[in-house]
């Protein structure tokens, strides 16, 4: 789908623009897009380059936005939204915002399911309670919030399975699983030894986000590009565009930084749409695309790097 605006750069499944997301929705059709998978400005006590609200403001902030993202979601379709966590000013004390902006959101969608994003490389933060006095454990871990329009939105866990565990593998290989009741009182039937290719992925989602030397950050460097500093890792997109859209799909981020939505749902066929408001970040999301928006030259293919 290209819009009726002017696009910044597209290909043959997608486009990203460049302006302010409130503004571009407005262009999209009604129930048009199958998935939105976005992590918008996450509410920071210390403000950040790109125009983050406080956490006291947030909610304020974001609902207008959820409205426009339910009149263009599909009937079927999902919302994930990535929000990281706060915490008070001065304080060793969490913000609620997350949850606040949760039970706001479910007044318009459906609530699917609450995921959690385990960020492994995360430095201890915050360093004054964490590192310093030493009163907290480190924030590592990411809401993934799912939303849908219906209870029973598009969704298939089948395309998104995981290899099971070597033990997992020897019993399969046995054929004697030992079927009955457990102590927790669940009743285990022989149907649990049945081999489907691999294990029902948990809502617990384990992935570090170390890309400073990757394919996106060396190409920024080598063409003079501000890269965005604050991007989620390939399998986070990648895995809700498998489990929640088939090909041919249209997929949105509305904050889409350097694209790597856009990227993940052109490497799996879907098309695509991206907003963002700094053009910098767009140009280095271009190179995703092996687009050279500065007159440069880009000769590596390898287009969903982080």
């Amino acid at each position: 789908m290209k819009l009726e605006v002017d696009a910044y750069f597209e290909t043959d499944l997608g486009a990203a623009y460049l302006g302010d997301a409130a503004e571009l929705l407005q262009s999209v059709p009604d129930e048009s897009i199958q998935l939105i998978v976005t992590s918008p400005p996450y509410a920071l006590q210390r403000p950040k380059e790109y125009d983050n609200v406080p956490p006291e403001e947030y909610v304020d902030w974001f609902m207008p936005f959820v409205h426009e993202l339910h009149r263009v979601l599909c009937e079927d379709g999902s919302l994930v939204v990535n929000i990281g966590g706060s915490w008070n000013k001065g304080q060793p004390t969490r913000s609620v915002y997350p949850y606040a902006l949760m039970m706001q959101m479910t007044e318009v969608f459906h609530l699917a399911q609450d995921l959690y994003w385990f960020n492994s490389a995360q430095l201890p933060t915050p360093a004054e309670w964490v590192a310093v006095q030493r009163v907290r454990l480190k924030d590592a871990v990411e809401f993934l919030w799912w939303f849908s329009k219906t209870p029973y939105p598009k969704a298939d866990n089948s395309c998104i399975l995981k290899p099971y565990s070597k033990s997992m593998k020897k019993l399969l290989q046995r054929g004697d699983y030992n079927e009955g009741p457990r102590p927790s009182g669940h009743d285990i039937s022989q149907g649990f030894a049945t081999d489907n290719n691999g294990a029902i992925r948990p809502n617990f989602l384990l992935c570090g986000n170390t890309a400073s030397n990757g394919l996106y950050m060396r190409r920024c460097r080598e063409l003079g590009i501000r890269p965005h500093p604050a991007r989620f890792p390939k399998p986070i997109p990648d895995l809700f565009v498998r489990f929640l859209t088939d090909e041919g799909d249209l997929v949105l981020d509305p904050f889409a930084g350097s694209c790597l939505t856009g990227a993940v749902a052109e490497a799996l066929d879907r098309q695509w749409l991206c907003f963002d408001i700094v053009e910098d970040y767009l140009l280095g999301g271009a190179l995703r695309f092996d687009i050279d928006l500065t007159g440069g030259a880009v000769d590596d293919a390898d287009r969903v790097q982080s």
